[in-house]
């Protein structure tokens, strides 16, 4: 899920902290508005705009972050939303709801273990890519 890259490149204590939360960003914001799937991408988008330009970990880091909230927004916004329909309308839970929503949900705890683990990891200094956003990343950052 996860890979680790060596990089010549050491960065700074200043800049492992600053690229840890990028990711801490995104956890800080669950607790704070854990019903709106929004919250998290928002105080992610702010951080990433606060350090844009900042060095290329930092930046690279924060993008990441900033990528994987906006996949889950989607996701996340759906099952809110088909919640809310549910409970205000007529519509009927359903297996297809609930599959849905154990989709989601695994996807979210998945998310919220490599987020930690890329937290912990760019504090140490080392450059964590994780599947499929690192590659996109890549795209987007130039050093």
């Amino acid at each position: 899920m996860t890979q680790e890259i060596n990089f010549a490149y050491q960065p700074s204590e200043h800049e492992n902290e600053k690229a840890s939360n990028s990711y801490l960003m995104s956890l800080v914001a669950v607790i704070a508005g854990l019903p709106l799937p929004i919250i998290n991408l928002l105080a992610t988008f702010f951080f990433y705009l606060a350090n844009r330009k900042s060095t290329f970990f930092v930046r690279w880091h924060c993008t990441q972050a900033l990528l994987s909230q906006a996949v889950l927004l989607f996701a996340n916004s759906y099952s809110f939303w088909w919640t809310v329909s549910i409970i205000f309308t007529d519509e009927k839970v359903s297996n297809h709801y609930f599959a849905y929503l154990f989709t989601v949900i695994v996807f979210n705890i998945l998310e919220i273990i490599s987020t930690i683990y890329c937290a912990i990891q760019t504090r140490k200094g080392k450059h964590v890519k994780v599947f499929f956003f690192g590659n996109v990343t890549n795209l987007i950052c130039k050093s």
